[in-house]
């Protein structure tokens, strides 16, 4: 097999990635619709971003509920 033929078995393309290059070729990147594409793909980064860093609180905030919590061993009768 060719290295041609495997890069081509091996490159996925997303349809949601595939629209979005097809508009940008149909209307260009100086139109007012692709900046409203561009910002819009940083406004869901940065919702991503914040979505994260809730989650890395939680996450803080349970571990140290956990650090003050003492194992007790318990003698169980056979």
């Amino acid at each position: 097999m060719g290295k041609e033929k495997m890069k081509e078995e091996t490159v996925i393309d997303c349809p949601a990635a595939r629209f979005f290059r097809d508009l940008e070729k149909a209307f260009g990147k100086k139109s007012k619709f692709f900046d409203h594409l561009t910002r819009s793909r940083v406004e869901f980064l940065k919702g991503v971003r914040a979505f994260i860093d809730e989650r890395i609180e939680e996450l803080e905030k349970k571990g140290k509920k956990d650090q003050g919590k003492k194992i007790t061993k318990i003698e169980v009768e056979d």
